[in-house]
């Protein structure tokens, strides 16, 4: 009796222990997670559209906030993909849209092509919407895509493109289907299936002007990565990958994405979706004043705005 009862003991303390340090990485995680996500938040400030060239008269403030997302409320995102250098504010070099519908099951995702040609919010006058981020950081990008898609963006997420190479690593590089051969900044990327890391990615992301489809081109490569990352990071296994991908994030990334709504997505959202939809803007090439720029028309815009405001359930 007396060896039964030092057996459940010990027994007892081994379960004890195995328990205690469960609970305790599980602790250590949420709490990693949540500091990150602590000091990646950055809302957006009200936004005062005015003309800085004319230096005109400020406007009354619009409200900016999304209400948090609840149950299972379709949402949008703006992805940033943003070219910072020192003393300079850099131009987003990559926009991208997301909308998530859980109903659905589906996240419909297409990008906006940086030279696209339309009024920046704010400045009064017609430009590339890539320099909005140039002009005005994030409010200005937001209010400006906005403006252009004639819907709501509910989310931002800001990524500096030199730490979005880094992540890919961390995820142990990506494989894409490369439709054709090319050359770009000394390094050669074969036709079929190539696996890049980080830096070779952003190369692979970045090359337009070897592409037949110019930009249109660059900006289906892009997406493709993003795809890839997305599959990668929902494969994450181990600490040390999350350890050392909760430090990139905190270098490299900004969002207006509250903690509580980052485990709400987790928990509510990520298990339903089951088709990602590629969405492409339409449109054309033309130089105005000796500067390029791509045109999208007004039927083209429409088109794409209803394609949103179907996924996210606006009527």
């Amino acid at each position: 009796m007396v060896k039964i009862k030092r057996w459940f003991k010990v027994t007892l303390g081994c379960i004890a222990a195995v328990v205690l340090i469960g609970f305790g990485f599980v602790w250590y995680t949420y709490d990693s997670l949540k500091s990150t996500a602590n000091s990646i938040y950055e809302p957006r400030e009200p936004f005062n559209p005015v003309s800085i060239i004319s230096g005109g008269q400020e406007e009354e403030p619009k409200e900016l906030y999304a209400e948090k997302i609840k149950e299972t409320t379709p949402f949008s995102v703006l992805l940033l993909g943003v070219d910072e250098r020192e003393n300079d504010i850099g131009r987003s070099d990559t926009m991208i849209v997301l909308t998530v519908n859980p109903k659905k099951k589906t996240m419909l995702m297409f990008n906006i092509p940086r030279d696209t040609r339309t009024e920046i919010v704010g400045m009064e006058s017609m430009d590339k919407i890539n320099h909005a981020y140039a002009f005005g950081g994030v409010n200005m990008s937001i209010e400006t895509v906005e403006q252009f898609l004639d819907t709501t963006i509910d989310y931002y997420v800001k990524i500096n493109m030199e730490g979005f190479s880094s992540l890919i690593d961390i995820l142990g590089g990506i494989e894409v289907d490369n439709p054709f051969h090319f050359e770009y900044e000394g390094e050669i990327f074969e036709k079929g299936t190539i696996k890049l890391d980080g830096e070779s990615a952003l190369k692979y992301s970045r090359m337009r002007f070897s592409d037949p489809r110019g930009d249109l081109g660059r900006n289906e490569r892009q997406r493709t990565i993003l795809q890839q990352v997305i599959k990668n990071g929902m494969q994450i296994s181990t600490v040390t990958n999350l350890e050392k991908i909760l430090e990139e994030l905190q270098t490299y990334v900004k969002t207006d994405v509250t903690f509580e709504d980052m485990k709400h997505f987790i928990i509510n959202y990520s298990r339903n979706l089951e088709r990602l939809e590629m969405v492409e803007i339409k449109g054309h090439g033309q130089r105005i004043n000796g500067l390029y720029y791509f045109i999208v028309d007004e039927n083209e815009r429409e088109r794409i705005t209803k394609v949103i405001n179907r996924n996210l359930d606006r009527n």
